[in-house]
């Protein structure tokens, strides 16, 4: 996984059963729209969230767009989440260098 999607993940692991909003989550994880989505797209895909639009109730009266809102579907994705990004922080607390056989070795 790259590190935009571990990113992504680790945002919506602070609170694994809310659902957040595109906007939302590229904040948080710092990254623009056009590299938020494809990412949603592919975890999506992958079976790990799924997502839903909010009732055109809850923003009309706003005067916003409405949002489209992404969540772990279920137990198992949000574990599968959390192992990710577990792996991710092992391979980073590790350094580039434990990943690469030293010379002579």
């Amino acid at each position: 996984m790259t590190p935009q999607t571990i990113a992504v993940l680790r945002v919506l692991l602070e609170d694994p059963v809310a659902p957040r909003y595109g906007l939302d989550i590229a904040r948080q994880a710092g990254l623009k729209t056009g590299t938020l989505h494809p990412i949603l797209r592919r975890l999506q895909q992958a079976g790990l969230i799924e997502s839903f639009w909010e009732d055109p109730a809850d923003h009309e009266d706003q005067g916003r767009p409405r949002r489209r809102y992404y969540r772990f579907a279920g137990h198992e994705a949000t574990v599968t989440a959390y192992q990710a990004v577990t792996r991710a922080d092992a391979a980073t607390a590790g350094g580039a260098s434990a990943l690469r056989p030293q010379p002579g070795h």
